[in-house]
């Protein structure tokens, strides 16, 4: 039994080298409203699915040789996650499998199931839309495109 039963997660943080740069990448690319900036701290925090929902906090560190690659994933519909291919190649992002390389469509994750689109924010951090699907989880088929997927749990008719 837990202490505390968890019911979600609210907020992740991430370090950044330059945070205006990745304010506007939050906002502009991934469409994050900011909620607020603390210059004095360094600090800027974008809220997910509306204030109050979730939230993703950014923290500059400057000139620091540090740094580390994290990974964020973002629920989105289905058909957000479709729609971002197009969307990530027009904004010059390249829009990827787990395993990095270039995808045409979104990457289904059969023991969820979930459908996957990675990219990298400026500061080579790890980001991801994900979509849960409406279907058993089918570990089995490991990891496959969606188009693969669908004609898979869906196979045409004859």
């Amino acid at each position: 039994m837990p202490i505390v039963p968890v019911a979600g997660l609210f907020e992740t943080h991430l370090t950044v080298l330059v945070l205006e740069r990745s304010i506007g990448f939050y906002r502009d690319v991934v469409g994050l409203p900011l909620a607020r900036r603390v210059p004095d701290r360094g600090a800027a925090f974008h809220w997910i699915g509306g204030p109050g929902q979730a939230m993703l906090g950014l923290w500059s560190i400057g000139t620091s040789p540090l740094h580390l690659r994290l990974h964020t994933a973002f629920r989105v519909s289905l058909a957000d996650a479709v729609a971002a291919i197009p969307a990530l190649k027009r904004a010059g992002i390249t829009p990827r499998a787990g395993d990095g390389r270039e995808i045409a469509e979104p990457m289904v994750l059969g023991w969820m199931p979930a459908a996957t689109v990675y990219f990298d924010d400026p500061d080579g951090h790890s980001l991801e839309y994900l979509a849960m699907l409406d279907a058993p989880p089918r570990p089995d088929l490991g990891i496959l495109p969606l188009s693969t997927w669908r004609a898979t749990i869906s196979p045409p008719r004859a």
